[in-house]
């Protein structure tokens, strides 16, 4: 059986602060086979990439502080920094970092996002993807970026996960790790689709869901899991 895809859950949180510059360069020396970040918009258009949807980052300016992405400019994003000294970087400069030396998973949130960020990464010639928990935006992202993969992402169990996976026009499934059994492989390897549990950190469990049959595994510790998982500790495609 094929060793999962390794993905680094808003790159490699281990070294870095997540969803930084910094954290997904470690996760691309880690040898992740993809990287699962979060974005935004901002008032102005820009795409950024964070994980709230408020900053967990300090400006410069402390009238700033506690206002959404879809209340500032990307001047004023451009002020704060994650754990005093990492800005928080947009979507064009991570997929610039990246270069395609791994998939970048791309998790839609916040109003306006999919319009913002599906010509970003149609533009993008290396391989992305994009899902979301709303799977509303998942199928917007269908009629703007239909050449781009889809996934839709679930905390609890559905009766028939495939249907929802067709109803938002998606390949992926990205199901709380809890929820996967082998009921729910056998489901969507039938269906012709891909599975992705997060978020996946420990060794033993990440060991059961390989041998389930998952595609990839979304982890906070992409370096552990691959030695864990995979002998070679080659990224796929290496």
């Amino acid at each position: 059986m094929p060793t999962p895809w390794i993905i680094a859950h808003r790159g490699d949180v281990q070294v870095a602060p997540e969803n930084t510059l910094a954290a997904v360069a470690a996760a691309l020396d880690a040898g992740a086979d993809g990287i699962e970040l979060d974005l935004h918009r901002t008032a102005d258009g820009a795409v950024v990439v964070h994980h709230d949807p408020i900053p967990r980052a300090l400006p410069t300016d402390t009238r700033l502080a506690g206002r959404p992405f879809t209340d500032l400019t990307m001047d004023e994003v451009r002020t704060f920094r994650v754990e005093g000294r990492h800005p928080i970087p947009t979507l064009p400069e991570v997929l610039a970092l990246v270069a395609d030396r791994a998939v970048l998973y791309c998790e839609l949130k916040g109003s306006g996002v999919v319009e913002a960020a599906a010509p970003i990464l149609r533009a993008y010639r290396g391989r992305s993807a994009m899902h979301a928990f709303d799977h509303r935006a998942v199928l917007r992202a269908s009629e703007l970026a239909p050449t781009i993969p889809r996934g839709v992402l679930l905390v609890s169990r559905l009766v028939d996960p495939v249907a929802a996976m067709r109803a938002a026009r998606a390949t992926t499934l990205w199901p709380f790790a809890d929820t996967v059994d082998a009921q729910l492989v056998a489901q969507v390897v039938d269906a012709q689709c891909a599975l992705i549990p997060w978020t996946v950190n420990d060794l033993e469990r990440a060991s059961e869901l390989a041998a389930l049959g998952v595609t990839g595994i979304c982890t906070d510790h992409p370096a552990a899991v691959r030695r864990a998982l995979d002998p070679t500790n080659r990224p796929r495609g290496a």
